[in-house]
């Protein structure tokens, strides 16, 4: 085989182009902004990158790897998020007053003895 050697130009750019157009792009944003639940995922409201892999392909009929995908979605501006997990049954005003009044004896005990461990 023969190796194929391309010449650097200023202002070129490294890699393939992106097989979106601009108006593709913005219909792409504007579908993920949607939430998950708009096509047809409502288990959960996360955006996976298999699951915006197979959103571009429905949309557009193009074919993505996953880590295509991620370099497109990196590209738009969406960066990979940590969802936060809590109790369906957490009661926030239970918390606070909790935070207020036992928080506040056990931190001020806490650190009364700092120092007096003998």
């Amino acid at each position: 085989m023969r190796a194929v050697r391309r010449r650097w130009r200023p202002g070129a750019r490294a890699g393939r182009c992106c097989r979106l157009g601009g108006g593709q792009l913005a219909g792409l944003r504007a579908a993920l902004d949607g939430g998950p639940a708009a096509w047809g995922w409502g288990e959960d409201q996360r955006w996976t990158l298999a699951r915006a892999t197979t959103l571009i392909g429905r949309l557009f009929h193009v074919r993505y790897t996953l880590r295509g995908t991620s370099y497109l979605l990196h590209r738009l501006g969406y960066t990979p998020q940590v969802p936060v997990h809590r109790a369906a049954e957490r009661d926030e005003a239970k918390i606070a007053a909790w935070r207020a009044v036992t928080w506040g004896r056990v931190g001020c005990t806490a650190r009364s003895h700092i120092g007096h461990s003998r």
